[in-house]
């Protein structure tokens, strides 16, 4: 081959390969993109509060011709029936559990509900809001004035020469604050009061409904606090009787339980436990401030502990109970 065609011979197959690579560059397909989409996270549906959780246990143990659906105001609720076993039932008890316990409680309230049919009193044993919500008495947000002096806070820390502000105002911010925050708390006490009478309402009504010429309301623990103020507030007819088993205060709700008492007008029974140290000084506030009524129809009456026999224990409680209820 001569020199100049040898030469000349790599820029001509150059100019040929060079067509044919941009071909092959236009036919080769970009890279697919990822289409794939990020779904949006799931929400979960809201836990149930403890007094739902105990409705649902309740409606599967407790045997269905027992369990009675009730109307207060806009809900409902689940209690418990046991009609007497008596062709002449002596009357119904009405009895209303203490903060965080059911229908069926395993101390006082769910023996006394079984047990009081076979001696001719019907039981009605009553499922009742959670007492207060997390957060019901939580701090409320900042208002305009806590939040005005946040930001004042945050200006000042910006600029030294910034005017400090006065105290007295900031003490009248605080206070007006303060002040919100107890007005709101006391309305949703207020609220959480309306929906346990509400409940104790329809309690009595299907008692009477089903009869019940007698009607006691039994309350343990907090239960009693609540049965008591009932009857304070709310003084019904049908009710002729009022039984408090280990009462306590709830410690979020006015008046207290020693200011109700004087005021109640209808035969009372206190069941305390001489054991238990802090109820046992609550009781005996109780008994000194019965005795400053004339006329006090209210009647403390002490329980022995029995170590080691819990079945003792709630045989002995519930023929105290029959007796005081028989013997009015």
């Amino acid at each position: 081959m001569p020199y100049t065609l040898r030469a000349i011979f790599p820029a001509i197959c150059l100019t040929l390969i060079l067509p044919c690579m941009k071909i092959a560059m236009a036919a080769d397909p970009a890279p697919a993109q990822d289409t794939k989409q990020v779904e949006p996270p799931v929400e979960r549906a809201a836990l149930p509060s403890r007094s739902q959780e105990d409705t649902l246990a309740l409606e599967r143990q407790v045997p269905k011709a027992e369990q009675q659906q009730l109307q207060a105001g806009d809900e409902r609720f689940l209690a418990l029936w046991k009609p007497a076993n008596s062709d002449d039932a002596k009357g119904a008890v009405v009895i209303v559990p203490g903060a965080d316990e059911s229908a069926d409680w395993p101390n006082a309230v769910g023996p006394l509900r079984r047990k009081m049919p076979d001696v001719g009193w019907s039981s009605l044993s009553l499922s009742l809001p959670d007492a207060y919500d997390d957060g019901i008495f939580a701090r409320a947000a900042d208002s305009p004035a806590t939040a005005d002096k946040a930001s004042a806070d945050s200006d000042k820390a910006k600029d030294p020469q910034a005017k400090t502000p006065d105290p007295a105002a900031s003490a009248e911010a605080d206070a007006a604050a303060a002040a919100d925050q107890a007005a709101a708390q006391a309305e949703l006490a207020k609220a959480n009061a309306e929906k346990i009478f509400a409940r104790i309402d329809s309690a009595i009504a299907f008692a009477q409904q089903n009869k019940s010429h007698t009607i006691a309301l039994l309350g343990h623990g907090t239960g009693a606090y609540w049965v008591a103020r009932y009857m304070s507030e709310r003084p019904s007819p049908a009710v002729q009787k009022l039984v408090m088993v280990t009462a306590v205060e709830t410690g979020k709700d006015t008046p207290s339980l020693l200011e109700i008492l004087p005021t109640l007008k209808v035969a009372t029974a206190d069941f305390v436990d001489k054991d238990r140290p802090i109820p046992r000084q609550q009781a005996q506030d109780r008994l000194d401030a019965s005795k400053r009524v004339k006329n006090s129809r209210f009647t403390q009456i002490t329980l022995n502990a029995i170590p080691g026999n819990t079945a003792m224990e709630q045989d002995q409680l519930f023929r105290r109970v029959r007796g005081w209820l028989e013997g009015q």
